[in-house]
């Protein structure tokens, strides 16, 4: 990641801004709107139906409490995160909740968290490599993509490479792909354009959030509330950004603020409008 330059920064956003592009459709990670989903649900997707976004990112836990309103809306559900568990202890029972995501018209099942307990260095990584091939393999035969979703830890350096490094090298592209959320990268003080440069056509799908300034760099979560912020403020630069995802291939992306500093909806509305008027 380290051979990011201000050169080919510099260069992706001069490409993005020759290009006039603006995002093809913008979609929502509910985990955003958790805090007022489950309540009212019908309310909260026509609310973000009304804003603007296309398609959603949902989490397995709340799918019961949300199908059928969701299937009230013209959202359409694009992405499903599964368990972590089904992932790393009860891939037996992957093949149920695959099966149910098909029936449903997902395309994508995302392994979202590895939690602290289960992380470490060089070997856990491989082994982690090693669970998720196998996981995409129960995916693909589903008729369904794997991603893995990135936080921060994944890029504390493991001699000259990252651990994200190791876990992408040691899985098949065709079998796991990146969801690459691009604050996280950027808590680890990792630009997100070298990681879209780096694994082009690796990464179909995008968290797209900012990042306050001043936040001190980490490789945990332990990020202040207030660190998350919209779209459109923050230290991440989005033109290059976007203009590098676009050029790298990724398919969708799903705006998600983990906290927001009053209705979740208001802040999904600026990072919309903020969104759908910036050309990259």
């Amino acid at each position: 990641m380290r051979n990011f330059t201000r050169r080919s920064f510099v260069a992706a956003a001069a490409a993005g801004a020759a290009s006039g592009r603006t995002l093809p459709a913008i979609g929502v990670q509910l985990y955003t709107v958790r805090t007022i989903l489950p309540d009212q649900p019908l309310e909260t997707l026509r609310a973000i139906e009304q804003i603007g976004f296309r398609e959603v990112e949902a989490v397995g836990r709340d799918l019961e409490k949300i199908w059928a309103p969701l299937k009230e809306t013209s959202l359409k559900a694009v992405s499903l995160h599964l368990d972590t568990g089904l992932f790393l202890r009860a891939q037996d029972k992957l093949p149920a909740a695959l099966d149910d995501a098909v029936k449903r018209g997902f395309q994508y099942v995302v392994c979202p968290y590895i939690a602290p307990a289960d992380r470490g260095g060089v070997e856990v990584i491989k082994r982690l490599a090693e669970t998720l091939s196998r996981a995409g393999q129960r995916c693909r035969a589903a008729g369904l993509a794997l991603a893995y979703h990135n936080h921060a830890f994944e890029f504390e350096p493991a001699g000259s490479k990252t651990l994200l490094d190791i876990l992408l090298e040691s899985t098949d592209p065709k079998l796991v792909g990146l969801e690459l959320d691009i604050m996280w990268a950027k808590v680890a003080d990792v630009e997100p354009v070298a990681v879209l440069e780096k694994y082009k056509g690796r990464i179909p799908l995008m968290h797209v959030k900012n990042l306050r300034a001043g936040i001190e760099k980490r490789y945990n979560e332990q990020a202040p509330r207030d660190g998350f912020v919209e779209a459109g403020k923050g230290i991440i630069n989005m033109k290059p950004v976007l203009a590098a995802a676009a050029h790298s291939g990724v398919k969708h992306y799903f705006v998600e603020q983990d906290q927001t500093p009053g209705n979740p909806l208001d802040s999904l509305r600026e990072s919309f409008q903020y969104l759908k008027n910036l050309s990259y």
